[in-house]
């Protein structure tokens, strides 16, 4: 079975409709109208401080994933659960101990953690910013099993504040803004392949942090079984040049971890194993465009070939790579074609 998170209903809407897959933005001016507009929880919010109330909500809800980033103007008094069989990640970007958790001090190095179908409290000061992720129960664990090579069943953290470390809660909380915020400016939403690694490189940075326990160390692969292991990635994915591989993919097909097929890339070729897997299926596209005439085959027609299925996205990565436009590159072969042409005939 491949590693992919998929599932008849997804995560966090709990209305009838399917998730827009985009990312969705709206302010309240009202505590409760805060409450619910986010989706998937059951929760209320008092508003303990006087003044008019304005928060904030970025969110975006994938398939068996939700991301978003809350602000809240006031001091509020929340009471909170999420749906069951799912994990909620809360992670505060305000100053240290402006944020409780069923009455325990969320520090400024720490995150919180509840599992879901059980109600807790939060007690927020003003002016506060917190991101979440909620991801279901049994695509955490699946991930955790075949990407990270670890089981969860005796690990998952047994307290509501985990700390992490200051450094890594920054990168945890930066990484999260990028991911929003490049949503938030693609009005376009995002393909099942774009949803899945999304989700799969959210769960990878909570593995990244600390915020999840890691496998225990092992011992890295002797020289040659790295460069066999990144022969046999390089392999699959020409054999599947037609649709886009992940990471997760990978690691099931190869039986090896995340970490193990990083550390193998990063020492064989020096550098992360999508960039790679990437470039390779670039370097083909290259090479069909440079056989092919508008005749025959189209940009699109090459950029599916390899999987490429978001046409912009392709040609923004194929120029950064090559220095010019998949058009150019095609237009070039068709010119040459032209002056062959041309100089038989005289």
């Amino acid at each position: 079975m491949t590693t992919e998170f998929r599932n008849d209903s997804p995560t966090a809407p709990t209305h009838t409709q399917q998730p827009s897959f985009c990312v969705q933005t709206c302010v309240a001016y009202d505590a409760d109208e805060q409450a619910r507009n986010l989706h998937g929880w059951h929760q209320t919010y008092d508003q303990l401080t006087a003044g008019r109330f304005v928060g904030g909500l970025t969110e975006l809800c994938l398939d068996h994933m939700q991301v978003f980033v809350e602000t809240t103007s006031h001091m509020l008094r929340q009471t909170c659960e999420v749906q069951k069989d799912a994990y909620w990640f809360g992670i505060p970007t305000c100053r240290e101990g402006s944020g409780r958790i069923d009455a325990q001090v969320i520090a400024g190095d720490a995150l919180a953690f509840r599992p879901g179908g059980i109600e807790f409290e939060l007690l927020t000061a003003a002016d506060y910013e917190i991101f979440g992720v909620v991801v279901k129960g049994e695509v955490l664990r699946r991930y955790a099993a075949e990407v990270e090579r670890v089981g969860l069943a005796d690990h998952l953290p047994n307290t509501e504040v985990v700390s992490i470390g200051t450094a890594r809660k920054e990168r945890l909380c930066a990484s999260l803004r990028q991911l929003l915020n490049d949503g938030a400016a693609s009005s376009t939403p995002l393909s099942s392949f774009a949803r899945n690694n999304l989700q799969a490189s959210v769960l990878a940075s909570l593995f990244d942090v600390g915020a999840l326990p890691a496998a225990e160390q092992v011992t890295m692969p002797a020289r040659g079984r790295r460069q066999s292991i990144v022969s046999e990635a390089r392999e699959y994915v020409l054999a599947n040049r037609d649709r886009a591989i992940n990471v997760p993919e990978l690691c099931e097909r190869l039986h090896v971890s995340r970490r193990t097929l990083q550390y193998c890339f990063q020492d064989v070729m020096g550098m992360a194993p999508a960039t790679y897997l990437r470039t390779i299926r670039l370097n083909g596209a290259r090479r069909d465009l440079c056989n092919a005439s508008h005749e025959t085959r189209s940009v699109q027609d090459v950029a599916a070939a390899w999987g490429f299925w978001h046409l912009s996205q392709f040609a923004t990565d194929y120029r950064k790579l090559f220095g010019v436009r998949p058009s150019e590159t095609l237009k070039a072969v068709n010119g040459r074609v032209g002056e062959r042409t041309y100089s038989f005939a005289h």
